[in-house]
């Protein structure tokens, strides 16, 4: 089912030259409005009126979020605050927020990319859609909200916490879809487990998970505890919110990015060159509708890949790849990079393993170590001491053959690692401290 059929199913030929008119219009825009797009484009020799293709982008510097840090808190905004009717903004955990302002119009592209994101997942009018992501300055609740309202669906604004009010509301009130990050998905089956209550006895069927990287793995894992089908959905707060892009439930294959309102690159994060179709890089976005702080070439750190693929769904915009994880979690281990998402892939594979776990890097003299810290279900961890050390062996000897970094597994009693309402937190890194 479409949301926006024209739009969802333009020739490529078409997105490609309402790219091009709309990029066109974007550079312009900056040029003129943004003291620090100017100063930027002036340096790299480039005006307005020389943006004659889509290749040209290349020649546009990147923006960081250490640009948007340093803006903080308007200095990026396009449009006069009397034009801006939102305002949003990053946590600010590791240093000053991003600041992210939305004019009347750029509310309006949100909802309707949120309601295109709600219609690729299988949710329609008549949905009760039981909103999990949290409302405030983070994005994904009132992105959810909004796009929900647009798709003519039945709101529920729980926001995040109270697990056991949002199980007995799902239950009482009939939700059909859940939003929220993966890993509190099955906080939630936990909880629900614990009250012996049955996710097949309640009427969700579809949930959109998205704001952590997660793993093929974690999604059956999911769909097998919650008994509904579960969609990828991807969005940062500094490009739009959740909505950016989503997968459709027909392929589950990619994630499909809205190009009419966005240009999506892949480039190799250490040269910045751009990378071919198919080759993993990090996703850099340009922003080419956006009125209060549009973009240009933001460096997401998120990595991945994109194709251009035609769909089974018939939509032609093109899919970027699960995310594997971001360019500054990228952990290096002896020289190796290792995401986090691999070592769950591997987790995710071994039976009585729970999805929860935490790695933890160190350094012992010159020499990196990682300790693999996992729960085992209950079952599990009162067997006897030699299958704990042969099944901590297993995985060990599964993550030297997939990863070739050896580490040390310590398997865990259940609920031992800390819970999330939001995103999980899965590596502490001492090395850094």
């Amino acid at each position: 089912m479409f949301f926006n059929e024209d739009f969802e199913t333009l020739p490529r030929e078409a997105i490609r030259a309402l790219q091009l008119k709309r990029l066109k219009s974007l550079v312009a825009r900056v040029y003129s409005n943004v003291p620090f797009y100017r100063q930027s484009l002036d340096k790299a020799g480039i005006t307005p009126d020389s943006i004659k293709s889509l290749e040209d982008l290349q020649r546009i510097p990147f923006t960081y979020k250490q640009d948007m840090r340093d803006s903080y808190p308007y200095n990026l905004f396009a449009a006069p605050m009397e034009d801006i009717v939102r305002i949003h903004a990053s946590s600010g955990t590791t240093g000053k927020p991003t600041v992210v302002g939305y004019t009347k119009h750029d509310i309006e592209t949100w909802s309707e990319l949120m309601a295109r994101s709600f219609a690729a997942a299988g949710v329609h009018k008549g949905d009760i859609i039981h909103n999990s992501y949290g409302y405030g300055l983070f994005t994904g609740g009132l992105g959810a909200h909004y796009g929900a309202e647009r798709l003519g669906a039945s709101v529920i604004p729980m926001s995040g916490g109270n697990t056991k009010k949002q199980i007995m509301i799902m239950q009482d009130f009939g939700s059909t879809v859940l939003t929220c990050t993966p890993s509190y998905s099955l906080f939630m089956a936990e909880a629900a487990k614990e009250d012996g209550i049955d996710f097949r006895d309640l009427k969700l069927r579809v949930g959109i998970f998205g704001a952590e990287p997660w793993s093929e793995e974690m999604r059956g894992d999911i769909e097998s505890k919650l008994n509904l089908s579960a969609v990828d959905i991807y969005g940062l707060s500094e490009i739009m919110g959740p909505g950016v892009a989503i997968e459709c439930h027909e392929a589950k294959k990619g994630l499909h990015i809205w190009e009419d309102h966005f240009i999506a690159e892949i480039i190799n994060p250490e040269t910045g060159a751009v990378l071919g179709e198919g080759e993993l890089g990090e996703l850099v976005i340009t922003t080419i509708t956006k009125e209060g702080i549009p973009l240009l070439r933001y460096r997401t750190r998120d990595i991945t890949s994109i194709s251009y693929e035609p769909c089974v769904c018939g939509r032609t915009h093109a899919r970027i790849a699960r995310m594997s994880g971001r360019s500054d979690d990228m952990l290096i281990i002896r020289g190796v990079n290792v995401f986090p998402s691999q070592i769950e892939t591997v987790l995710m594979g071994v039976d009585g393993v729970e999805p929860h776990y935490l790695l933890i890097v160190d350094r012992k003299g010159n020499l990196d170590t990682l300790e693999v810290q996992v729960e085992v279900n209950e079952k599990l961890f009162s067997d006897e001491i030699k299958h704990l050390q042969a099944l901590s062996g297993k995985i060990e000897k599964q993550i030297k053959e997939m990863l070739g970094v050896t580490c040390h597994v310590r398997l865990v009693e259940p609920k031992s690692i800390a819970r999330s309402e939001g995103k999980a937190k899965r590596v502490i890194d001492k090395r850094k401290g």
